[in-house]
């Protein structure tokens, strides 16, 4: 199958890769040209704009960090995709994306003749979650795309379900990072041993796959992850105003939202997100250290 990727990045590109491994031929774009040099190694056509990468496409991919980005690759009248992209061809966004961005560029591709898909995901491919919404025809024929690059496939719904399901995951996963933290605070306030307080969690009732990584990243000083400051302050940025638009509570993700905002501010952005805590540790005079 001819495919289009635009978004060659850190999650791009080995989804990419993926599809390659799987037989499709590709055209890539990215915006920064060494970013497309692994795909170029795998045999994928490189092009010079997400209007040319559309141009042959029976399927588009993109994977992009936010909103703005979809918009402009998508929506641009010059070199945007649906200026390249045939009728009866398919759209799948891999964004962690805004649901009224979602509707504007679904709404554009109908208007083409563009089946479209909001398909983001979590995790590394290919064992990660892809969270897809739109139509059942068009999830059904693109779903051997979505298992070769995915584990875990779920059609959670029409067009923007998939988004919504996306938000609601990072909003409780990156709210129940903060309570961590809090919590983990309060125990070295008190005077507890960190490393035997990390080695309870896991087996009593405060378990979580959140707490897990704070071990490693937190009480070792390395602030290591795989995802950005950010990325994870846009995400919940995005779930707190999704609270607002559909009238849902959001009172705390709202709060955890204002401190990756803040260690944004601290010009932290490209850290990993665990350096967050450095914000809670400052209002409690205190570091989070496995001694």
């Amino acid at each position: 199958m001819r495919i289009g990727f635009v978004g060659t990045g850190t999650m791009g590109t080995p989804i990419a890769g993926c599809l390659a491994a799987a037989g499709h031929q590709l055209s890539v774009y990215d915006i920064r040209p060494d970013a497309m040099q692994a795909l170029a190694a795998q045999g994928a056509r490189l092009c010079e704009s997400p209007r040319a990468a559309a141009a042959a496409a029976e399927i588009m991919f993109t994977s992009l960090p936010g909103p703005p980005e979809l918009e402009t690759a998508a929506l641009d009248p010059d070199r945007g995709i649906l200026a390249g992209l045939r009728a009866g061809a398919a759209f799948i966004d891999l964004t962690t994306n805004a649901p009224a961005t979602i509707r504007r560029v679904a709404a554009a591709c109908h208007e083409r003749g563009v089946a479209f898909l909001d398909a983001p995901v979590s995790g590394r491919p290919p064992n990660m979650t892809v969270m897809v919404g739109g139509a059942d025809g068009d999830f059904a024929r693109c779903r051997a795309l979505f298992d070769a690059i995915a584990k875990n496939v779920f059609h959670v719904g029409q067009s923007g379900a998939g988004c919504v399901a996306k938000l609601v995951t990072q909003y409780l996963g990156y709210t129940n990072f903060i309570a961590a933290l809090e919590g983990m605070l309060i125990a070295a306030k008190a005077g507890i041993d960190l490393g035997i307080l990390a080695q309870i969690v896991p087996v009593s009732a405060g378990q979580s796959r959140t707490f897990d990584g704070i071990p490693r990243a937190i009480l070792t000083r390395s602030f290591a992850s795989n995802g950005t400051l950010d990325i994870v302050a846009k995400d919940m940025d995005l779930a707190v105003s999704l609270a607002r638009e559909v009238g849902a509570p959001g009172a705390l993700g709202a709060l955890a939202s204002d401190v990756y905002k803040r260690a944004q501010a601290q010009g932290w952005g490209q850290q990993g997100f665990p350096t967050v805590a450095r914000i809670l540790e400052a209002m409690a005079g205190t570091e989070l250290r496995d001694e």
